[in-house]
């Protein structure tokens, strides 16, 4: 297990009830809080540090289980008015359902408007709205890894982008109860083609038993 999952979900729940308490949006007992106000929050409920609160809270908001926003105002100074902006935290509908469960209202990401519950395969909703089938989870795990290793390999930006373009194509198979094997093989490929060239065989190394099954 990752040592910052419970880290996260400290302060998941604590956004979680935070809005589950509040009368307003914003404010002292608003849904969304200012960073200062997180930060005390969590410092008295669980004794997490400004740098655990801060690299976590990053983490959550890029995965989508928090939302960030900003508000724009002037402020009155002397000699006139000057521009502030305040920022502010709170628990998304993502971050509610991680807690909650599935809800009947969730709109089901880039698969809207379909029953995913009644494919008959085990799958699994993502927090970015994406969904795996649960037999190639870890795959799914390993593919994403893959995809951070090329964003920081020696391939240039036009390169990255195909590779990556590429890796999603294989995590949208992988929703399927039998992912296409023709397409697996192609997309495959093409990657362990400039894997070496990039220098990312490690993480390909990684991928290599998970998807060796779904492979032509």
């Amino acid at each position: 297990m990752n040592p910052n999952d419970e880290i996260r979900r400290q302060i998941l729940q604590w956004f979680y009830e935070r809005n589950a308490n509040a009368t307003s949006q914003y404010g002292k007992k608003g849904s969304a809080g200012k960073i200062s106000d997180i930060k005390k929050g969590l410092k008295e409920a669980h004794d997490l540090t400004q740098q655990e609160v801060m690299s976590n809270l990053t983490y959550l908001i890029d995965k989508g289980w928090i939302n960030k926003s900003q508000i724009e105002k002037t402020v009155q100074v002397k000699g006139g008015t000057v521009p502030s902006t305040v920022t502010w935290y709170e628990i998304s509908s993502a971050g509610i359902d991680k807690i909650e469960g599935e809800s009947e209202f969730k709109a089901g990401g880039r698969y809207a408007g379909i029953n995913i519950n009644a494919t008959g395969t085990n799958i699994i909703t993502l927090g970015d709205g994406n969904v795996v089938n649960a037999e190639f989870a870890d795959l799914h795990s390993e593919l994403s890894n893959l995809k951070r290793a090329v964003a920081r390999s020696s391939l240039d930006e036009s390169q990255k982008l195909d590779i990556s373009v590429d890796i999603e194509s294989l995590k949208d198979q992988l929703a399927k109860a039998k992912p296409d094997k023709t397409m697996m093989g192609y997309l495959w490929a093409r990657i362990q083609d400039v894997a070496t060239l990039g220098g990312f065989t490690e993480a390909v190394q990684k991928v290599l038993p998970l998807i060796s099954g779904l492979l032509p």
